[in-house]
């Protein structure tokens, strides 16, 4: 018999953590962190313990009550409990695509469950890590940092420099590249020793389904849906998705191909519901942001979110088309030499490398730098001499370099999605303090006061989301007419049962769906 349960991400935005069974084992899809009741908790200083294991979200109740978690990470309060929860047979996770809300608690789980991604993601995750110094355990995907008990029992201790990271065993859904064997293996501290795990392909794994996967735009590489077929039913996971990025109407015929014949169809509704929600292409975004650029003659700054590698080389394009040069951080530099050691791309080519003021200049994005691109380094009074010469790919935890460039006026384009919490609206706020001490024009986002109240409002055009919009989505659903439909990744599950009645199942978290 085949079932789903969704653990988490059944209503909210992200957090996705869905088990499917097939015979008495099975694969998550996804394994994500859940920021929505995260934030309920935690802010950016207030946050779990990880000297405490899983002791925390355990408690919390925000990761699922299983025993399928890492040994070193139980500590003697919560030892005899965990053990007491229900083992299921996890023969692996799906993971769709490297967004932190998909993958953001695969650090937590047992060394022996292995990964499945696309080489892309597989990159990005890997490359996440490495260059990430104070990411905790619920971060450690690609490899472990071993934990033994502290000088209390209640306590999770570093096992010292002596005692190597340990890689986790990672399959792609392509045969890896060798390129992709050296990523793996290359050690992020200088300090630790480090054992690089398997790499392999997927088809070296024993599952309960037949899984094929289909390539997915999304607003970050490498990202996938899974058909997994058995002689009980077929279920297709569509992950995050959208048709309005620069290939999406292309997957469009053939993703529906594959998703025909799925008995149930487990799919995203992030932005169901929304009123007043136009969709963005891509394609908009570039003019916009082109017409910004073509506007100023002083320096610009182009913030846009983490891992949007599309959006980077979008600006990279208009740099050249301005006759300007895009200024990319050390962490950008690594990252994007991750994807090429997956894909063989190189999307390096003609980028400058941010030389910041720091004492402390560490690290294998460092390191990387300094071997390969070292004759690439721009100092920051050099962008000062000639700010229009530039487009400097900065966020908001940047802008403290601005004090050694010290910019005369200039550009800042803001291409990513509006703040959707209150730690990141006050984050908003001193943004716009940072831009007006330098005297510096805003695109893609304004402040307004409202009735004595400061307000942040994005502007549409420089931004397009991940997610498909719901004209597309009920289209989508209709082409491939499944029997069952179960929403995650949304908080609008009367949107999918006001269109598609009797055909859906809205689930809670912990809840179960059975093919009979």
């Amino acid at each position: 018999m085949v079932s789903v349960t969704v653990y988490d991400g059944a209503e909210t935005i992200g957090g996705n953590k869905i088990y499917v069974e097939n015979g008495g084992s099975g694969v998550f899809l996804d394994f994500g962190m859940n920021y929505s009741r995260y934030n309920e908790y935690f802010n950016e200083y207030l946050c779990d313990r990880d000297t405490r294991g899983i002791h925390d979200l355990l408690q919390l109740n925000l990761i699922p009550r299983l025993n399928i978690y890492r040994d070193d990470l139980l500590t003697c309060d919560i030892c005899e409990s965990v053990r007491s929860f229900a083992r299921p047979d996890v023969k692996a996770v799906l993971l769709s695509h490297a967004h932190m809300d998909h993958t953001g608690n695969m650090g937590l789980l047992d060394p022996t469950i292995p990964f499945v991604a696309s080489s892309l993601s597989l990159a990005i995750l890997k490359a996440q890590q490495d260059v990430s110094k104070n990411a905790g355990t619920s971060a450690e995907a690609a490899y472990v940092k071993p934990r033994v008990p502290g000088d209390s029992p209640l306590i999770c201790g570093s096992a010292g420099t002596k005692t190597p990271s340990v890689g986790r065993a990672l399959y792609g859904l392509t045969e890896p590249a060798a390129s992709l064997h050296d990523l793996m293996a290359i050690n992020p501290l200088k300090s630790k020793p480090y054992q690089p795990g398997h790499l392999g392909h997927l088809s070296e794994l024993d599952l309960p389904f037949e899984v094929d996967a289909y390539p997915m735009d999304h607003s970050i590489c490498g990202a996938v849906a899974y058909r997994l077929k058995s002689r009980d039913g077929t279920i297709f996971y569509t992950g995050d998705f959208r048709f309005h990025g620069e290939n999406g109407s292309q997957n469009m015929d053939r993703l529906v191909a594959g998703a025909r014949e799925a008995n149930v169809l487990i799919v995203e509704g992030t932005r169901t519901g929304r009123e007043g929600d136009h969709p963005t292409t891509e394609r908009d975004v570039y003019e916009h942001c082109k017409a910004a650029v073509d506007s100023t003659d002083k320096l610009v700054i182009a913030d846009f979110s983490a891992r949007n590698f599309e959006r980077l080389e979008m600006f990279a394009r208009i740099a050249r088309e301005t006759n300007r040069e895009l200024v990319i951080t050390t962490r950008d530099v690594y990252q994007l030499a991750a994807l090429e050691c997956a894909d063989g791309r190189c999307r390096l080519s003609n980028l400058l490398v941010y030389d910041a003021v720091s004492d402390s200049k560490s690290g294998c994005d460092q390191r990387l730098v300094e071997r390969e691109y070292a004759d690439r380094l721009l100092r920051p009074t050099e962008i000062s001499r000639n700010p229009g010469n530039y487009i400097l790919c900065f966020s908001f935890y940047d802008m403290k370099h601005l004090l050694d460039i010290k910019p005369a006026g200039g550009l800042y384009i803001y291409s990513s999605s509006e703040a959707f919490s209150e730690e990141q609206e006050i984050d908003h706020l001193k943004l716009f303090r940072w831009l007006r001490h330098f005297d510096i024009e805003t695109r893609g986002i304004r402040l307004a006061t409202e009735n004595g109240r400061q307000e942040i409002t994005t502007e549409p055009g420089y931004h397009a989301s991940g997610h498909i919009a719901e004209e597309e989505l009920e289209k989508f659903i209709d082409r491939i007419d499944p029997d069952v439909i179960i929403p995650v990744h949304t908080t609008s599950h009367p949107w999918f049962s006001s269109r598609f009645h009797d055909k859906v199942r809205c689930l809670k978290d912990g809840e179960s769906f059975s093919l009979n």
